[in-house]
């Protein structure tokens, strides 16, 4: 199961602070997975997942088809029991090593641990390929059959139709059990080669080596030079780095290029669109839209933002600095936990409750460690355990606001749960859907308790800024990995390539209220998203102008939207969005509502606007 990783602008930002004011900061309890990485439970799973998904390939390779001609007395559905069970299990193991290492991905006994687990995961998994590749070969007629006459099988019907919209692209067995197998040596060793080299890196700040997190936090100081000095750092370490993320960068895109040319994928994302299960159409259109709103929102919102610094412009390093009106107190974590829970609690008091297990029983990794992964994420793990949420917190306002996105996702994760191993994890598009609901149900809160004009505007303001970087700035990201897969096909592409698509992007998204300086053709480098989910920051800016519809819709509804929303999420994978928005009166594939919920974010700047009045 996925990763669900907060968006690069808005994910927790850690700080220099002094670790006391931020009260106790906690640290996750992985022992609902396993003990430890030499514990029996561990060493006992990983005899049982080889033994057991040998034993599956055993027992079901080449019966499928005959199972589903058997109609009532076939045993499809006996087969998907079992490898839901299997699944399960791949999962738990899995989780359990990847949070491990995101905890510490410098240190070396847990590199090899993790990298001994992902070999046995593969090893492991060879055995179950066949069954996807098996089922997706069966006639229609037949499929539709087993569904009518087995229930046990009909229950499946989500996961299965789903599995057959990738049957245009399926390779032969053995193919397939290639590009499963060289995964680990091929695009799984660049992952890993790129989490442990940015990890590693160390940023040079006036004599003071920093962490990249502490480093691009610089960049939110209410003093313009320590802003200056944070970028220029960011730009020189990533320019002395810059041949090796090239080199990571172009060997990725063209596994993929060669991933995408032999399953016939016609455009350089359609197979993040399949996962996603989005048309592109839909994706086309949203895109369409935030372009066209550049102008509106963020060329705009800039220029705003450079005249209340007294600016002729917005040094590239400006765009996320406070305002003179922001308060600098640092938040403790007791009061970020307090702020959402209660923000939480206010909408339904059930939503609450789930998110209070996460601090009552250690399902949060707060605080900022040497070798910890950078942002934050909320990891579902599996059904049967829970999930756990990274974080790197400071105590910023941001960081609440990460807080909240991110328990927005655990919530969702729990409730989806209830679907099983197979169906509850949710498409991309819909998954950004609960965690965006959280922070706007937060920062709802918060600004209802705003009294002064001055922190209002300060509110609103950086609001604005955390739906640009995750509206605007992701349609930005997303429009720089089509021409680096685009352009890739035509041979590598240099550092000066990558440099260039960048900077042309970024120009067109952020205005001429914005002046690039040099050093800011490397920023691409430090984007983990690029590197682990080609073409996933779509879903930021779909996920958004989503939940700025849908609170539309609450802040209208008089009662029954807490049910209609919550079964949206216990939905999991088990629904198109198409389904899964009718009862809000809500159509994703009309162009209107990508409109409408960009001028939410339009709405609020004409609010900061009236506020200079």
């Amino acid at each position: 199961m996925g990763l669900h990783y907060a968006s690069s602008d808005t994910a927790s930002s850690a700080a220099t602070t002094d670790a006391k004011s931020l009260g106790d900061l906690p640290e996750w309890n992985l022992a609902d997975l396993y003990p430890g990485m030499d514990s029996p439970e561990l060493k006992a799973d990983l005899e049982r997942l080889q033994k057991d998904a040998a034993a599956f390939e055993k027992t079901w390779k080449g019966r499928l088809a005959n199972e589903a001609k058997k109609g009532a007395e076939g045993k499809l559905g006996e087969a998907l029991q079992q490898y839901e069970v299997l699944s399960e299990l791949f999962g738990r193991v899995g989780s359990y090593g990847g949070l491990l290492y995101f905890g510490n991905t410098t240190d070396p006994a847990i590199a090899k641990f993790y990298g001994d687990l992902q070999q046995k995961l593969t090893d492991g998994s060879t055995h179950t390929i066949f069954f996807a590749l098996e089922l997706n070969n069966i006639d229609e007629d037949l499929i539709q059959q087993a569904f009518d006459q087995d229930p046990s099988f009909g229950h499946y019907r989500s996961w299965v139709m789903d599995l057959r919209r990738a049957k245009p692209y399926q390779l032969d067995d053995k193919l397939e059990q290639l590009f499963h197998e060289t995964s680990l040596t091929g695009a799984g060793a660049w992952n890993r080669l790129f989490d442990e080299t940015l990890a590693s890196l160390r940023f040079n700040v006036d004599g003071e080596e920093l962490p990249l997190e502490p480093t691009l936090n610089l960049m939110q100081s209410p003093d313009g030079e320590v802003r200056r000095k944070g970028a220029e750092a960011v730009a020189e370490t990533l320019g002395a780095n810059i041949r090796l993320f090239t080199l990571i960068t172009n060997t990725l895109a063209k596994d993929k290029e060669i991933s995408d040319r032999w399953r016939n994928f016609e455009d350089v994302a359609d197979s993040r669109h399949l996962t996603n299960r989005v048309e592109r159409d839909v994706v086309d259109a949203l895109v369409t839209a935030v372009k066209d709103a550049y102008p509106r929102i963020s060329h705009r919102y800039y220029a705003m933002k450079a005249k209340w610094l007294g600016m002729d412009k917005l040094n590239h390093w400006d765009r996320n600095a406070p305002l003179p009106e922001t308060p600098q107190a640092i938040i403790p974590w007791d009061e970020a936990k307090d702020t959402v829970l209660s923000a939480y609690n206010a909408f339904s008091p059930q939503m609450a409750d789930i998110a209070r297990q996460f601090f009552d029983k250690r399902w949060i990794d707060a605080p900022v460690r040497p070798g910890k992964s950078s942002g934050a994420f909320a990891h579902p793990t599996v059904p049967s355990v829970h999930p756990y949420v990274m974080l790197n917190y400071l105590g910023k306002p941001r960081d609440v606001m990460t807080l909240a996105h991110e328990l927005g996702h655990g919530v969702h994760q729990v409730l989806a749960g209830t679907q099983g191993a197979l169906m509850s994890e949710t498409p991309l598009t819909l998954a950004e859907t609960a965690s965006v609901f959280g922070e706007m149900l937060t920062f709802r809160s918060m600004l209802d308790r705003t009294t002064s004009k001055r922190e209002r505007k300060a509110m609103l303001a950086q609001k604005v800024e955390d739906m640009i970087n995750t509206v605007v700035r992701q349609i930005a990201f997303y429009e720089f990995e089509r021409k680096v897969h685009t352009e890739r096909k035509q041979g590598e592409l240099t550092s000066d390539d990558l440099g260039r698509l960048w900077l042309s992007v970024q120009q067109d998204s952020l205005g001429q209220a914005v002046e690039i300086h040099p050093g800011y053709e490397t920023f691409w480098a430090y984007i983990p998203h690029f590197i682990h989910s080609p073409f996933y920051v779509y879903a930021y800016a779909f996920g958004d102008c989503l939940v700025n519809s849908l609170y539309a819709v609450y802040q209208n509804s008089e009662k029954g939207f807490q049910e209609k929303y919550f079964d949206l999420l216990k939905a999991g994978g088990t629904k198109h969005h198409s389904e899964l928005l009718a009862p809000f009166g809500l159509d994703a594939s009309d162009p209107s509502f990508w409109h409408k919920g960009l001028s939410v974010i339009e709405d609020l700047i004409n609010e900061l606007a009236a506020l200079e009045d």
